[in-house]
């Protein structure tokens, strides 16, 4: 049987059966640390009595369980949506089927809206190569079975024409991306996730399309079965991530947050901070695809996944679901430190809040840049004593694909992040 798009396994002892991995491709992939385990990591069983009879969740139940164990991977889809703000822990069964029913049908009005541009978008299919030129001239390819499908008449409109022209990247991606699972194998998979990124990348023309969007919608597309919810889910996490992708002609948006890597590694590591300017790494620019992608090649799929959740949930706020669906009341109705509120956040916010600031109020001072910091740390000898250049640095952490482990990734993370709070009171 199927649940949440992937493969379900009695038991759960043969957990990466989840996301099956090609035969060819078996040796190439990192090596799963992720163990589901009994009595921390939140099982199915635990997931629905979570909820009341009428469906309000226990968010304090939930946020506990995953922060101790993650989710199993039978219900990840249905946990994520919480978790990166999709939906109100307090709203009920009937406001959510409700608010999901007006989603599917606004992403399909979208859906529509860009096949009337490009009729390839829904048919099952992806492209690879361009439609249009740069000047919005149509190019014909006669060789390619999608003649007849792609654009007839030049293109005036610059909205458009950008949009158009990243198409063929997007489909680029695509089909590089998680092409060792087996679910990819299957061209239909990879057109659901080419047409999330096309949509998306219509809807917000300031950012448009960058790589490394596939890298993160790539799991929702694998958990979430119907194509509008993937979407959804990937909307709600870009928007704790959006800033990282927006680029100009000399700067990179991620850069922001490295600058914030810097001060922290500066702060509760001055010797290897030191270290890193004297090679020139003192932008911390080896550390951009660790946050552009949140570690998707430095873990395995599964691994990946379950850092990601321990994140979210180390991070959530509960007034995160009113300030997605108004934005003009970003910081919600009820006060950051509100008893009530604080028990229901997570670890690494709620140790914000009583420090006086809320992560969500700085989007660069997220826990990702903690949890790269605690990478840092833990080569730190290596760094000073192997490190002659810029080339080094690269190769040293390089080695950590595969080796890493989410859950003393995150916990290492908060102690530098307390660490970091106590040093920048007393400077």
């Amino acid at each position: 049987m199927f649940c949440c798009g992937v493969m379900w396994k009695s038991g759960g002892e043969d957990l990466q059966g989840f996301y099956p991995v090609r035969p060819e491709c078996q040796s190439d992939v990192p090596r799963t640390r992720f163990k589901s385990r009994a009595g921390k990591t939140l099982s199915a069983r635990r997931w629905h009595a979570a909820f009341t009879e009428d469906g309000h969740l226990d968010i304090v139940r939930v946020l506990r369980r995953i922060q101790r164990g993650g989710v199993h991977p039978s219900i990840k889809g249905a946990v994520w949506e919480f978790l990166v703000g999709c939906y109100d822990p307090n709203s009920t069964f009937e406001e959510r089927n409700r608010l999901r029913s007006q989603r599917r049908e606004q992403y399909d009005a979208w859906k529509e809206e860009c096949q009337k541009m490009v009729p390839v978008i829904g048919s099952g299919r992806l492209i690879t190569l361009s439609v249009v030129s740069e000047n919005g001239q149509p190019i014909e390819d006669s060789s390619s079975e999608n003649q007849g499908w792609l654009v007839k008449t030049a293109i005036s409109d610059q909205r458009v024409l950008q949009w158009m022209l990243s198409l063929h990247q997007i489909g680029l991606d695509v089909v590089r991306t998680d092409r060792y699972l087996s679910f990819y194998e299957r061209e239909d998979n990879q057109a659901r996730l080419w047409d999330v990124l096309a949509v998306y990348t219509w809807l917000n023309p300031d950012i448009g399309y960058v790589q490394g969007m596939n890298d993160i919608c790539s799991p929702m597309i694998i958990l979430l079965e119907n194509e509008a919810d993937a979407f959804w889910c990937f909307e709600r996490t870009m928007r704790r991530l959006r800033e990282n992708f927006r680029a100009t002609t000399t700067s990179m948006g991620v850069q922001t947050q490295l600058g914030v890597l810097s001060q922290i590694i500066r702060t509760v590591d001055p010797r290897l901070h030191q270290h890193l300017e004297e090679l020139d790494g003192g932008e911390y620019l080896f550390a951009i695809r660790m946050l552009m992608v949140l570690f998707r090649r430095e873990f395995s799929f599964m691994d990946a996944l379950y850092l990601w959740e321990m994140m979210w949930a180390m991070e959530y706020n509960p007034n995160m679901f009113a300030s997605y669906e108004e934005p003009e009341n970003r910081n919600g109705n009820v006060a950051e430190t509100d008893p009530k509120v604080l028990k229901q956040c997570g670890k690494f916010e709620r140790k914000y809040m009583k420090s006086g600031v809320h992560s969500h109020s700085d989007q660069h001072s997220t826990l990702a840049v903690f949890v790269v910091a605690s990478v840092l740390e833990t080569k730190n000898k290596r760094l000073l004593k192997e490190a002659k250049g810029l080339d080094d640095v690269v190769q040293i952490l390089g080695d950590i694909a595969g080796n890493l482990d989410a859950k003393k990734a995150c916990r290492e993370a908060l102690r530098i992040h307390e660490k970091f709070l106590r040093k920048s009171k007393k400077q």
